[in-house]
């Protein structure tokens, strides 16, 4: 499983003109489970996607359709890790053992 960090690299209003773009994808993403969560950050600086276990390489190639990153308005940093415990209700998270 992966944490995505996405942080802004322009100022918002040039991240703001790629916004319905952005969020088209993100809804593409999540209907097709390539993402399982999306948010902005707090203060508003980027985003955080929870996406589940794939080939490092095929969350990379995903990332880079991000219209986000095609218009050079942000960038990713990629956490890996393994759930060990997780929530009721969310057992789906961790891998089977």
């Amino acid at each position: 499983m992966f944490i995505v960090n996405v942080t802004y690299t322009a100022p918002l209003d040039e991240v703001e003109a790629w916004r319905p773009a952005h969020g088209d994808w993100l809804k593409q993403q999540i209907a097709q489970r390539r993402l399982l969560v999306a948010g902005r950050q707090v203060p508003f600086v980027g985003g955080v996607y929870l996406a589940p276990r794939m080939p490092a390489g095929e969350l990379d190639r995903l990332l880079a359709t991000d219209p986000y990153v095609v218009h050079g308005v942000a960038g990713h940093a990629v956490v890996e890790f393994t759930p060990h415990l997780v929530a009721e209700g969310l057992e789906v998270l961790a891998p089977e053992r």
